[in-house]
């Protein structure tokens, strides 16, 4: 049976046998959706990786009493995964970066790419940032992950650019590339950066600019994908490269 995870802050940081109160919105779940009883397994985590697992030990409304048999931090996969998404129009961005974070994404970056018919400016980048920090959280959560990816905040192309030198590699998926995903060859620690545009593509100038920061252009096969898929489909193909999935 998959034991539930719910978010808690974990601090300090319980040990087997403690007992730590769920409460707030993450226990109302527990007990109205859920449905949690007493004595059934269950699962805290901070989002940082820190992750405890024991039993409902009591509930007392919406409060649950957790009783802690194990506590331990995931470590940070090596390499990590970091998907940069363009902003799309409709929920298809959203749509990339809940698959990406179930499959293992270790970080996201919105990209205000020249294409992107969604737009972020003034007030809707607060709003658009913490939109997508709640999606990523909301599918770690249901993806039993410990670790819940960074959102970080939104980039021009030339910001993206100049933030390559920060990853191991950087591998923009462009349909037109002469390189498979699946031919290349990926770095044995530190993170890697998948780029992906938006519906109308990447820009001429855009991937002169990007490949002249070190990006490498890959391609996925004859198909061609959504913005709200590529990632997705990459993010697999490299954990798979990679090992991660054992």
């Amino acid at each position: 049976m998959v034991i539930p995870l719910f978010n808690h802050p974990l601090f300090p940081r319980p040990a087997e046998g403690d007992s730590v109160t769920l409460s707030g919105s993450e226990a109302k779940h527990a007990v109205t959706v859920r449905r949690m009883r007493v004595g059934e397994g269950i699962q805290l985590s901070n989002g940082e990786g820190l992750r405890a697992i024991g039993t409902v030990e009591a509930i007392d409304g919406n409060n649950l009493l957790v009783k802690v048999s194990e506590s331990h931090q995931d470590a940070k996969p090596d390499p990590a995964l970091v998907l940069v998404q363009a902003l799309a129009k409709g929920d298809r961005d959203e749509l990339a970066i809940q698959a990406a974070t179930e499959l293992g994404a270790f970080a996201i970056v919105p990209w205000q790419a020249d294409r992107s018919i969604s737009r972020w400016e003034g007030p809707k980048i607060a709003k658009g940032v913490e939109r997508w920090r709640v999606i990523v959280a909301e599918a770690a959560k249901q993806a039993l992950r410990a670790l819940t990816p960074n959102v970080s905040q939104p980039l021009s192309t030339k910001e993206l650019a100049k933030s390559f030198r920060g990853y191991s590699r950087v591998l923009v998926l462009d349909p037109t590339a002469s390189v498979s995903l699946a031919k290349i060859e990926l770095p044995s620690h530190g993170e890697v950066a998948i780029v992906v545009g938006p519906e109308g593509g990447i820009s001429d100038s855009e991937l002169a600019l990007l490949e002249s920061a070190g990006a490498v252009r890959v391609h996925l096969g004859e198909s061609i994908l959504r913005t709200s898929t590529a990632g997705m489909a990459a993010i697999s193909v490299l954990q798979s490269k990679l090992g991660h999935w054992g």
